[in-house]
């Protein structure tokens, strides 16, 4: 039996579940990287070139790599660091000494310890206007940029609870 048979909806689901059913990726600059002088790539420690700090679990593409490098000009050097919560958790223990310039993969459920800990600077990406409201986490301080949600599906044995109950 679907869970729609009994009345909840896809957008039940959604609500009660709120935050929780957001994959909620970021693109946020570390708070850290940044120097007295306004030089891009300070993690990376070279202006040119751009540290960006993830889960091993994330991929992008070498095109959309390349796509980025040649229209900004700067060279992208990705550092997979464990899973979510290992990268979460080297983030804010060197956040005074940051790896990266950029972190991308925080979810929901690591982001308060990214938010408490200050690792993310305000920035308001093109475009963020348009995220409905119920995804923008951060309200409006633009420290985090949600990138997509995940949907979750509740699958049950409706002979197993009919003869359970």
């Amino acid at each position: 039996m679907s869970i729609a048979k009994k009345g909840i909806t896809n957008k039940d689901i959604t609500k009660k579940v709120g935050v929780l059913a957001v994959g909620l990726g970021m693109v946020g600059t570390l708070a850290a990287c940044g120097s007295s002088s306004d030089d891009a790539g300070s993690g990376s420690g070279d202006s040119k070139t751009v540290t960006l700090v993830s889960h091993d679990s994330w991929a992008a593409s070498k095109d959309v790599i390349a796509a980025f490098e040649k229209s900004s000009g700067y060279k992208v050097k990705v550092l997979e660091d464990g899973d979510a919560g290992q990268a979460v958790n080297k983030a804010v223990l060197t956040k005074d000494n940051p790896q990266g310039d950029v972190f991308f993969g925080v979810d929901n459920t690591l982001l308060s310890r990214a938010l408490d800990n200050g690792l993310f600077q305000p920035y308001e990406a093109k475009g963020s206007d348009q995220v409905r409201p119920e995804y923008r986490t951060d309200r409006d301080k633009h420290r985090v940029t949600p990138v997509d949600t995940g949907d979750i599906c509740v699958n049950y044995d409706k002979a197993y609870f009919d003869q359970h109950g």
